[in-house]
């Protein structure tokens, strides 16, 4: 039975753990296996990790890390970054990664998604749009790549309803204006892209607190909130501090939609 996720997101760059702020300003934050460990005995309902050097780089994958990553994770694993062809998405789940998200690759050529969807499952298959407000008065939005350096022109509206049709089993939204700011996430870009997806949903960028993602279940339902700074900051100074909703916390955030 389908039911709210709450997911960490972790960002890889140079090998190790860091946040950003709109997709900018890297900070370190510690060792991605470490943090692995410490989510396995918070219990994390899922956890993605995203290579933001792979695509940028014009690299592939580090299966190395993947496998470690893989090996260590007690939950379901989202990988992505530098994913570009079906033998990819292939190898990665045979490592023990249980879905593969796809950005850039996906724009590039929306075939990648029937073929891979084809070989490992529509339920393996994450298609990631990057999304960035271009219109301050009647907020229009765009897709960006590389770690939004890349504008497409591209509504994601417009590209949710492709992927959809071409077997992606689930889009997650990552809002850059939100990014590490800690301001709540974009109920507007959601709406928009709630009227056309009917497959499972991911939104990251831009929870602060536990309260902005009950608030997201009680308007939505069954969806993925997804946080990166939320899990790994503590206090308005961001000390690191990896953490996670203990289980009591846990029913509180989603009693909502029980109700």
């Amino acid at each position: 039975m389908l039911r709210p996720r709450i997911i960490p997101c972790l960002l890889i760059h140079q090998g190790g753990l860091v946040k950003t702020v709109q997709f900018s300003q890297p900070k370190y934050v510690g060792d991605p296996l470490n943090a692995v460990r410490i989510f396995n005995e918070k219990e994390v309902d899922e956890l993605i990790v995203v290579d933001i050097d792979a695509t940028a780089l014009g690299r592939e994958p580090d299966y190395t890390l993947i496998a470690n990553l893989a090996g260590e994770c007690r939950m379901p694993l989202c990988y992505g970054g530098g994913v570009k062809t079906p033998e990819q998405v292939e190898r990665l789940i045979s490592l023990g990664v249980e879905k593969v998200a796809i950005s850039s690759a996906a724009l590039a050529n929306p075939e990648l998604i029937r073929e891979a969807a084809r070989r490992v499952g529509n339920q393996s298959i994450v298609v990631v749009l990057d999304v960035k407000q271009t219109g301050l008065i009647n907020q229009r939005y765009q897709l960006f790549t590389h770690n939004g350096q890349r504008g497409t022109k591209i509504h994601p509206v417009e590209f949710a309803r492709q992927v959809q049709a071409l077997g992606a089993g689930e889009i997650l939204v990552n809002s850059i204006d939100r990014d590490g700011t800690l301001k709540g996430y974009d109920t507007v870009l959601i709406d928009q892209l709630r009227q056309v997806v009917t497959i499972p949903m991911t939104v990251l960028g831009g929870a602060g607190s536990y309260a902005d993602i009950s608030t997201l279940i009680e308007r939505y339902g069954i969806i993925g909130a997804a946080a990166g700074s939320l899990f790994v900051f503590k206090g308005k100074y961001r000390a690191v501090l990896i953490q996670y909703p203990k289980r009591d916390e846990k029913d509180a955030i989603v009693s909502a939609l029980a109700s």
